[in-house]
């Protein structure tokens, strides 16, 4: 929780610079989900540590926007005497800007979709000269610094240069003389390389300019570079990171650039327009060239999710082991203490790089903020008489893994056993679904909630989500959930699949496995799991599912079964048996 002294710092700024009011986001230059701390503006001035949101900051107010997963953390993170809390879909940041006020922010900031609708509120926004947040944080972090290094051939399955020439032919079509690309994931992509400049995003946080004749002027610090082969440093001009704004004013004059109106700085519109070029507005083609995965990166998701899966079972059979034993002690295993030990049965595995995000070792009412993450201070023990829930997952040299498991340790109550099968059946109907090729993630999404709909409850956060080829773990374009997503789901995307329900103050659930669209009948697709790990059926209403699910259950577990047993400790093989046996085996 950040003093009201930094709000006092910032007010003062806008005395000086005539404003109103000022909107400090959540994003970097790059709208980045996880932010380098030198970046995360937001968590300095207001505490909120999440991965989404705003402020916006009055001279007699200021509020912070979350979304639905974070109603609760927010309230636990920020003063709420200095703070008003309101929602950052149902009441967004439009609905609070006084008309006629002038309001500041940061062009590199915002992209130009956030702009277009801030600007038609009536107020009016002040592009900023300089970052108010260099004078006033003045123990702010380094900038990030992260070495970048070459993704194999063997492993990405399609050469740079095959990947520039599949782009510009897109730009040809469009008209568009150069792209420039704003969102370091598919940099990453197109080049071929990976970076280390934020902690579980393994992307070099740069900006990259390609024309029409495939020419590439990458905007990077160079330092970051020295370990790529010159192969691919010849094959492009290197350029500081600084420069790409003048670039585009350099080369605007009579030319069509194309521009993401929601990735890309409206900065960049600002060069463009104002020295006589042309926007053309389209999304980056490479957002949705990367989505649809090539058989190499498919089979490289395959492999890592079977050493995942190893680390996983190595892992549950430890905690079925641990949490009894310590509980019976009087000295209860704790959050981090289990946090600790899954990074260490990861590290056990070949090619394993980091997690793919921060862990959520969440026990009891912790787990009821879905984004949460265990500290010194909120450090919960692990019982027998609440849920306790993992949400974590890897970067491997070849793929990217992301799974939730909620675990029991003891005969629960009714209550908690019903959310926790309406949530079973949730996933259950999702993950064996038939759908049109080519369907919404908006239109599939309830199948996953109806379940809970029926009890009258519901989750707020979406369904499923992209992931990237040890690239970022909440990859665009593709999502499941309530919001429209008029990217259509294709054989080769990597979505999950994780419905969940959450009680504040008691207990949270959340199910989730990281799948592969895979063509199905003429016409139609399907979902096949790529996550393999055992789901705990200990605390399910056995009644309540059909001979259809438990048969799922039943196929699903013989796959982690027979596809894990030669991977894992041999100390945790008997507890793999037991998890997987057939459904009514485990629950007599």
């Amino acid at each position: 929780m950040q003093p009201t002294s930094t709000l006092s710092a910032l007010r003062t700024y806008l005395r000086t610079h005539a404003l109103d009011g000022m909107i400090v986001p959540r994003a970097d230059a790059w709208q980045s989900e996880y932010a380098a701390p030198h970046d995360n503006k937001l968590a300095w001035l207001t505490g909120f540590t999440g991965s989404a949101g705003a402020a916006l900051v009055l001279q007699d107010c200021a509020l912070i926007l979350v979304d639905g997963r974070y109603q609760v953390q927010v309230r636990n993170e920020v003063d709420v005497q200095a703070w008003e809390i309101h929602h950052l879909h149902n009441a967004p940041l439009e609905t609070h800007l006084p008309a006629g006020s002038r309001i500041g922010f940061d062009p590199m900031l915002m992209v130009n979709s956030q702009f277009d609708a801030l600007s038609a509120t009536g107020c009016k926004l002040v592009p900023l000269a300089d970052d108010p947040f260099a004078a006033i944080w003045h123990d702010r972090p380094a900038a990030p610094n992260g070495a970048i290094r070459e993704m194999p051939l063997g492993v990405a399955g399609e050469s740079s240069d095959d990947k520039r020439a599949r782009v510009a032919a897109i730009l040809d079509t469009h008209g568009a003389d150069f792209l420039v690309v704003t969102q370091p994931d598919n940099i990453a992509w197109l080049l071929n390389v990976r970076g280390a400049d934020i902690a579980t995003s393994p992307v070099p946080l740069s900006f990259l300019l390609l024309s029409r004749n495939q020419d590439v002027e990458w905007f990077v610090d160079a330092g970051k570079t020295s370990g790529l082969p010159q192969t691919l440093l010849s094959s492009l001009t290197l350029s500081p990171i600084d420069q790409l704004v003048p670039r585009c004013q350099q080369i605007a004059g009579g030319k069509r650039i194309q521009l993401d109106a929601d990735s890309a700085p409206v900065a960049l519109r600002f060069a463009v327009e104002q020295y006589g070029g042309e926007v053309h507005w389209a999304a980056d083609p490479i957002t949705l060239i990367k989505a649809t995965k090539n058989s190499v990166e498919l089979e490289g998701y395959r492999d890592s999710h079977q050493k995942d899966g190893a680390a996983w079972v190595n892992f549950l059979a430890w905690l079925a082991h641990e949490v009894p034993a310590r509980l019976t002690a009087g000295n209860p295993l704790t959050e981090l203490e289990a946090q600790a030990k899954q990074l260490t049965f990861r590290e056990q595995q070949e090619n394993f790089i980091e997690s793919s995000f921060d862990t959520i070792s969440a026990a009891g009412a912790n787990a009821a903020m879905c984004h949460y993450h265990s500290s010194e201070t909120t450090n919960a023990a692990i019982t027998a008489d609440s849920f306790y829930l993992n949400d974590s997952g890897g970067q491997y040299h070849n793929g990217t893994t992301d799974a939730t498991r909620t675990l029991a340790f003891g005969p629960l109550d009714p209550q908690r056993k019903l959310h926790y099968t309406a949530v079973l059946k949730g996933f259950l109907s999702l993950i064996t679904l038939q759908f049109p090729a080519g369907s919404f993630g908006h239109q599939i999404d309830a199948f996953a909630r109806r379940h809970l709909w029926e009890l009258g409850i519901d989750f707020d956060h979406g369904t499923g989500h992209g992931v990237g080829h040890q690239l970022l773990i909440h990859e665009a374009p593709h999502r499941i959930a309530k919001k429209v997503n008029l990217w259509p789901l294709v054989a080769g995307n990597i979505m999950t699949i994780e419905p969940g329900y959450y009680l504040e103050g008691e207990y949270g659930i959340r199910i989730e496995n990281q799948v592969e669209v895979i063509d199905g009948m003429p016409g139609f697709c399907r979902f096949a799991s790529l996550t393999l790990i055992p789901i705990d059926i200990s605390q399910v209403e056995l009644n309540l599912l059909t001979d259809r699910e438990k048969q799922w259950l039943d196929n699903y577990h013989q796959q982690v079964r027979e596809v894990l047993s030669p991977r894992v400790d041999s100390d945790a093989r008997p507890w793999l048996f037991a998890a997987t046996a057939p459904v009514r085996v485990q629950v007599s």
